[in-house]
């Protein structure tokens, strides 16, 4: 029997190498576009990126929630299903995309608005805009071919599509900003070129899984259309949806209140947002771990495998956030400088590492808990939880601006602490009312 650490880390690895590949996307965009000295450029990326990412990352739940139906139907040895729910995920994602194309202008003239861009930062933002709304449809589509086969525990395919395409992705960001002088329009089209190519890898790796040969006959199949697993289907991505949107918000509130202090600390937050981004990323990987784990439990009615799993993960988590934590207070401030060249935004960066180091621990509970709240399918209680640290997060905004920049991350710290105690607080009744003992022999 394979040990729950081992167990745990088989996919929490590829998984953190996956992620951390995936954060180079936006940390070579801010270090190739911190070179050129220009803190308005520099922060219109920043702008230009969260506007992408607010749009975009709402329906991260093509992702997370095709992780849990895949795993499910994995622990429940139903390959027809696993083919059923690859069709309706991807059909799901090319429905977003052409409905986001649709309302394009309205979109990203709302966009650019609530964000409270003006000016130059305003046109420089819409230029990366304008090029990277266009392969948006491409992200939607890996969201569900990438959660599908994390669901299938083939988490080494996806580390190595991430790899390929963030080599490409960095190369491309170097030619076309620093040789070809394309500026903040290279950094928008090297982005855009990586995320098609990320598609055709992943789409070749799908198409050679032997539980994705029967999504043609899926596609004509009734059971892959019928109402109870479409209601399934968008009560999980609804409710995900839903916590996505409230954290989003956070997002770009947390954005805005950057852009009000001015470019200097506009440029200097997204500096410190990607590097918060990368120790998230990396966490992240134990809450693809519990995803996949505790849906297959779940799928096999296995309460002590689940809680094991939970536990080890949990454990795990913590003790790789505390590292990072270490490492960010010994290091972060030599690592955020590196992000610029101009001395107002170094000092700006350098001043709040200290809460990106704390958010590297306040991270963890979170990232396992949702793992474990997706896998077993509890999505209602994350939209309860999310909307309560919301609520606190956004008060905690306003009380907290007399203390400048510094009182925006203890909010956005505050948002982590809320949601992770009202999450903890729910899941032992959970835990009680859908996985009953006696159990089924809990062998990984």
């Amino acid at each position: 029997m394979q040990s729950p650490s081992r167990l745990v880390w088989s996919i929490a690895f590829p998984a953190m190498l996956t992620n951390v590949a995936t954060a180079l996307f936006g940390l070579a965009d801010m270090w190739v576009i911190g070179r050129l000295g220009d803190a308005a450029a520099q922060g219109a990326v920043e702008l230009g990126a969260k506007f992408m990412m607010g749009l975009l990352i709402v329906f991260a739940f093509l992702r997370t929630g095709t992780v849990a139906l895949t795993a499910q139907a994995a622990g429940s040895g139903n390959r027809g299903e696993q083919a059923a729910v690859l069709v309706r995920s991807l059909a799901a994602a090319l429905a977003i995309g052409m409905v986001l194309l649709l309302v394009r202008p309205w979109a990203v003239e709302g966009g650019l608005a609530l964000l409270e861009a003006e000016g130059r930062i305003a046109g420089n933002a819409r230029v990366y805009i304008d090029i990277r709304y266009w392969v948006g449809t491409a992200w939607l589509l890996n969201c569900a071919l990438g959660g599908w086969l994390i669901g299938q525990r083939r988490v080494r395919l996806i580390l190595v599509t991430e790899i390929v395409a963030n080599v490409v992705h960095v190369v491309l960001d170097l030619a076309l900003v620093l040789w070809a002088g394309w500026g903040i329009a290279g950094v928008a089209a090297a982005t855009a070129c990586s995320e098609l190519l990320k598609l055709a890898l992943l789409a070749a790796a799908v198409a050679r899984e032997p539980a994705a040969g029967a999504a043609l006959a899926a596609v004509r199949g009734r059971a892959t259309w019928d109402g109870t697993a479409l209601r399934r289907l968008f009560s999980l991505n609804r409710d995900l949806f839903l916590r996505t949107v409230l954290l989003t918000v956070s997002m770009l509130l947390l954005a805005r209140s950057g852009a009000r202090q001015g470019p200097v600390v506009l440029a200097a937050n997204g500096i410190l947002f990607q590097i918060f981004m990368l120790s998230s990323l990396i966490v992240d990987g134990f809450e693809s771990a519990t995803q996949v784990l505790c849906g297959e439990a779940k799928g096999k009615g296995d309460r002590a495998r689940f809680v094991l799993v939970a536990r080890t993960a949990l454990a795990w988590a913590f003790l790789t956030g505390l590292a990072i934590c270490i490492v960010y207070l010994v290091f972060g401030g030599a690592l955020a400088s590196s992000f610029s060249t101009n001395p107002e935004v170094i000092a700006a960066s350098a001043s709040c590492m200290g809460w990106i180091a704390l958010l590297a621990v306040l991270g963890v509970f979170v990232s396992v808990f949702d793992g474990i709240f997706v896998g077993a399918g509890w999505t209602r209680a994350m939209v309860v939880t999310m909307a309560g640290a919301m609520a606190v997060y956004v008060a905690a905004l306003q009380l907290a601006a007399p203390l400048g920049n510094g009182g925006v991350w203890l909010a956005f710290s505050l948002l982590f602490v809320v949601r992770s105690a009202g999450q903890l607080y729910l899941l032992p009744g959970l835990v009680r009312r859908d996985l009953a003992w006696p159990q089924p022999s809990h062998r990984a």
